[in-house]
């Protein structure tokens, strides 16, 4: 399959997904619905919704799900190395989530062994605008799951995986991803230059799939993805 198929494949599977029917919803292994994508899931389920005027999808929790877990729904169907991802996302901490919820929500790529190793940038949209600078250096993050954790990053080699990104809690946002062998780019909300520059990623070149992230703490919202 060239390239360009790949990149109409995954566009249409989004775009797919988010026009169908408000509030369909699919667990991991059942029957799709007519215009609906098999993801694989993981802690999760996925919902057509429209939000802030866009139809979309959203990520939740999936039955039984809690504490401190993050989800993943898995693109299907095309496997990624280099190239570049787009997503506009929207996050915001879940109505009655702790005081330590910032919205958590990204794209992981290059997923591989069962869905438990991938690199990943993610986005904390609290911390954007919040009124320490200290915080805001945290509004954006580089992962590679599962050995190198924000904490493990950040104790080890501080500020070098994460850095400022102005952005708005709730509001549409654009992610770009960059990937080209160890190095990965993360531009936010089409700026030309990258807010994070990362040079070793830590799974080496490898190749995976594509993934929607979040936390459960996090209202979760994707529209509009597309992978080159």
């Amino acid at each position: 399959m060239s390239d360009m198929n790949k990149t109409f494949m995954v566009a249409v599977a989004i775009t797919a997904l988010a026009a169908s029917a408000p509030g369909a919803s699919q667990s991991k292994g059942s029957d799709a619905p007519a215009g609906m994508t098999n993801f694989d899931l993981v802690r999760a389920k996925v919902e057509n919704t429209t939000y802030r005027g866009r139809k979309a999808v959203k990520v939740v929790p999936g039955d039984g799900v809690e504490g401190d877990k993050d989800m993943l729904a898995v693109l299907p169907g095309i496997t990624f190395g280099d190239g570049t991802i787009e997503v506009d996302v929207a996050g915001a901490p879940c109505p009655g989530c702790s005081e330590g919820a910032r919205g958590f929500i990204g794209v992981a790529f290059r997923v591989q062994d069962g869905n438990e190793r991938y690199e990943m940038f993610y986005v904390r949209p609290v911390n954007a605008r919040y009124d320490d600078q200290l915080i805001r250096n945290h509004a954006t993050q580089y992962v590679s799951a599962p050995t190198f954790t924000w904490r493990r990053l950040r104790e080890e080699t501080p500020g070098v995986y994460e850095s400022y990104a102005d952005m708005e809690t709730g509001a549409w946002t654009h992610l770009k991803i960059v990937v080209s062998g160890k190095t990965a780019l993360l531009h936010v909300n089409g700026a030309d230059q990258p807010c994070l520059i990362v040079k070793d990623l830590k799974l080496g070149e490898t190749r995976g799939r594509v993934a929607l992230w979040a936390h459960i703490s996090t209202d979760a919202y994707f529209s509009g993805l597309t992978v080159r």
